[in-house]
């Protein structure tokens, strides 16, 4: 989920003066102005000077255009051409992030720090702990001889002044799979891309805001105003993004254009019940583990990275799958959008023919804010049909595995229901992708595992705008509602 800093506040500004100017009609001609209106030259500089700002608010811009910022190297070439570009496009590019160099900190390695706090004690434990006799106290300080240094971090766990730290890099800590790689030629870090899952965690750690989503909404909003049927597909997190009803949410998309609204618990409920079925056939054939699905980011990590867990993995298809399928039966001339928390489901919907782009919440926040839409005054519309409680607490962690109970007690009384005896892995870190590895080999118990990329579930998304611990709540609370 994105906490509140200046990088996201900037980003979600852009994002609206964006859409304000493509509203009004005047985006091709005021683009190229957004940088310097928004860095004038007395402003505060957040970087070096305002000159940088402004550069990399124009490949902010770019990025949210849709453009891979770290393929363009003509720096002549006006914001006014790359919106023509995005214009005359007829499907967005399926690589999902850029890392925009000129951002980046360039951080240095990752390693432990003795600070100023160091007292150069009488009993030096940092001395005696570390294995490779790395630490030394020279003029009455610890010093780490970084030649030696294997980071085992047994030094700052033993110092009583807390004088020893870690300084990580936060892109390469938060990546589970380590995508973020650091070129040996020029000390940047890039993204491999034969390994990124997509999951977004490193552009929610960047603290320079370096990494960047690659957006469709120019697509989006281009299909309203060309008068296409945009189905907006919402995610059943999104009951904790915004103030107001499912119903006043509905009614607020319509405002913005969209032909209508179609909740993805609809595609939940056939997950369910195909995925239920699996298992149950997978027992009765002594399979000795099931895993879910339903999480891209959690897939591409089994199919780069952990490919012996692979035959395991559900075979049923995604809620947003059958959603848009079902959408494109009913009208196939129809816009399928998915609006949702997750990064990767844009990896996902590069891959599906029924799913043509995909929003984020913090997109769709930022439309609602420059149509100037406040979701709680709105209208209550009724929805298109009921969906069951189970299918709309998948946005939860555990969501997917109380809905497969469920779905095996009420749809299959005639059989012998296998016993379900779920494991939970919540968040993927790099801890959590060596554990995939041991449920593979049948080394951890369970017969059915349910993979969540991001802790708490879909409401702890990278694009989540909503707190983690409400946003479970207001979906647990609308999933109870009879």
């Amino acid at each position: 989920m994105q906490t509140a800093n200046d990088a996201n506040k900037t980003r979600r500004g852009l994002l609206i003066r964006l859409i304000r100017e493509f509203r009004k009609g005047t985006l091709e001609q005021s683009i190229d102005r957004i940088p310097y209106e928004m860095r004038p030259k007395d402003a505060d500089a957040s970087r070096c000077c305002i000159y940088k700002d402004r550069v990399v608010l124009k490949y902010r811009i770019m990025a949210m255009l849709g453009i891979a910022v770290e393929k363009e190297t003509d720096e002549s070439r006006q914001l006014s051409e790359y919106l023509r570009d995005a214009n005359q496009r007829q499907q967005p590019d399926s690589d999902i992030l850029s890392v925009l160099d000129v951002a980046c900190s360039h951080c240095i390695t990752s390693r432990y720090l003795i600070t100023n706090a160091c007292r150069g004690c009488f009993a030096r434990p940092c001395t005696f702990a570390c294995p490779k006799n790395a630490i030394a106290v020279i003029n009455g300080q610890a010093r780490i001889d970084y030649n030696l240094c294997i980071d085992c971090g047994k030094c700052t766990q033993v110092c009583p002044y807390h004088a020893i730290i870690r300084v990580p890099v936060p892109c390469e800590e938060a990546c589970p799979v380590n995508a973020i790689r650091r070129d040996a030629a020029t000390d940047r870090q890039y993204i491999d891309f034969d390994a990124c899952t997509s999951c977004g965690k490193c552009m929610t750690a960047c603290p320079f805001g370096a990494i960047l989503e690659r957006s469709q909404i120019i697509d989006v909003l281009n299909a309203i105003k060309n008068g296409e049927k945009v189905v907006a597909m919402v995610a059943p997190a999104i009951v904790g993004q915004f103030a107001g009803q499912l119903g006043q949410i509905a009614s607020s998309l319509k405002k913005l254009g969209f032909a209508r609204m179609v909740e993805v618990a609809r595609g939940a409920e056939k997950t369910t019940e195909h995925e239920a079925a699996e298992f149950i056939e997978r027992m009765h054939n002594n399979e000795r583990l099931m895993t879910t699905s339903c999480c891209p980011a959690y897939v591409e990590t089994v199919k780069r990275h952990v490919p012996e867990l692979l035959p395991y993995v559900s075979s049923t298809r995604t809620p947003m799958q059958y959603t848009s399928e079902e959408i494109k039966n009913q009208d196939p001339s129809a816009i399928t959008v998915f609006i949702g928390p997750c990064v990767a489901k844009r990896k996902e919907a590069s891959e599906d023919l029924n799913t043509d782009y995909v929003m984020t919440f913090e997109e769709l926040g930022a439309m609602l804010a420059a149509f100037e839409i406040d979701v709680a005054s709105e209208p209550e519309i009724e929805l298109e049909r009921e969906v069951k409680a189970h299918a709309r607490g998948f946005a939860t962690s555990c969501g997917v595995s109380s809905a497969i109970l469920v779905e095996m007690k009420n749809s299959h009384p005639e059989m012998e229901i296998p016993e379900l005896k779920s494991e939970f892995i919540n968040g993927l870190d790099k801890k959590a992708v060596k554990q995939l590895s041991l449920y593979a080999k049948g080394k951890l118990p369970g017969n059915f595992l349910e993979v969540m990329a991001c802790e708490g579930g879909c409401v702890g998304g990278p694009c989540a705008i909503g707190k983690v611990t409400l946003a479970t709540r207001a979906v647990k609370m609308l999933a109870d509602k009879k």
